[in-house]
């Protein structure tokens, strides 16, 4: 079956302003959180399951409203190889490709308050084959898509580290056939530069680190904070063949959510990547379809709040917050860390 995924990427590639819109689910976090990935049950008492992380996950690939589902390399094993999720799905299979340190948030660890080292715990053999020494001419029953991660410092030693292993990953994903787009974090640690300027350190970045790298080797699209509509335009704007993403942050409330994609949209966005948003509202596949809705122009995010509310009721589900409450702004935490 072809992929919504592959559809929009050449669309976009055609014309970069295309009114299409891609949309990711994010249940990548057993790399970064361990048992707290999957979130806790509604009553709070004890974490979710792999299994019902997984279970999750099937319900929102058979939904169909998202373009791609990424997952950890051993979620992929489950559920692409062994139990075929996405043989006769519209969804994209994707697969974390790279765990830096900054986003290992253990219970009692530190890892996140120091300057973020590369890392990889899968391999794309994996990914693609479940094994090692492949043949990648072969029809792969894994994934053939990855998110690799980089977050810049200002650090001369740690940048360079990051930037060397991440043309080992580009050159290693062109032999083996495999695509990636790429994930550009805010400085995890104080780097000495004013936080307005930030947006411009990770924007000069992205444009500096692939100017030395041709088409072969570039990522399908970025996955990046929204710093503002200058920021986003300026980066939409230098390129149009670069397409740029978002990623979701922290859960915050559900109107954080439908603004954030509205706006990130708006001033060029054409893919959002939503983890956390997702997977700890009250009712995730009804969260999912409001920002479809809202992507496809078909409601604003005001409106989607008291949609998503109704819908809350009639599934009988208690908000976590009054719909008032719910329609605020709240939070600009983007990292795994919580800065």
């Amino acid at each position: 079956m072809q992929k919504t995924l592959d559809q929009k990427l050449q669309l976009l590639k055609q014309n970069p302003a295309a009114d299409v819109f891609i949309l990711a689910d994010a249940k990548d976090a057993d790399m970064a959180f361990g048992i707290g990935a999957p979130g806790r049950h509604a009553n709070g008492e004890r974490w979710k399951t792999l299994e019902e992380y997984r279970a999750q996950i099937r319900a929102v690939v058979k939904q169909g409203l998202v373009d791609i589902m990424l997952c950890s390399a051993s979620n992929v094993e489950q559920l692409a190889m062994r139990e075929k999720l996405f043989a006769n799905s519209q969804v994209t299979p994707a697969a974390r490709a790279n765990d830096t340190s900054d986003i290992w948030v253990t219970r009692g660890g530190k890892y996140v308050s120091t300057p973020s080292r590369p890392f990889r715990s899968a391999t794309l053999d994996h990914i693609k084959y479940g094994k090692i020494d492949a043949n990648y001419d072969e029809p792969f029953p894994g994934a053939d898509l990855g998110l690799y991660s980089v977050t810049f410092t200002n650090d001369l030693e740690r940048d360079y580290e990051t930037l060397a292993e991440f043309k080992r990953f580009r050159e290693e994903a062109e032999r083996k056939k495999f695509r990636y787009f790429l994930e550009v974090f805010d400085p995890n640690v104080d780097a000495g530069i004013p936080q307005e300027k930030i947006a411009d350190f990770v924007n000069d970045h992205i444009v500096r680190c692939l100017a030395g790298v041709t088409g072969a080797g570039r990522p399908q699209f970025l996955k990046i904070a929204y710093h503002g509509p200058r920021a986003m335009e300026e980066l939409v704007a230098y390129d149009p063949q670069v397409t740029v993403g978002i990623l979701g942050g922290s859960a915050g409330t559900t109107y954080d959510a439908f603004k954030l994609i509205a706006e990130a949209q708006r001033y060029g966005a054409r893919v959002a990547l939503f983890g956390r948003k997702i997977n700890l509202s009250e009712h995730p596949l009804a969260f999912i379809e409001m920002l479809r809705k809202i992507v496809d122009h078909q409601i604003t995010p005001e409106d989607a709040v008291k949609v998503y509310h109704d819908a809350l009721q009639k599934a009988k589900i208690t908000p976590q917050r009054s719909l008032a409450e719910d329609s605020r702004i709240t939070t600009g935490i983007m990292s795994y860390g919580g800065r």
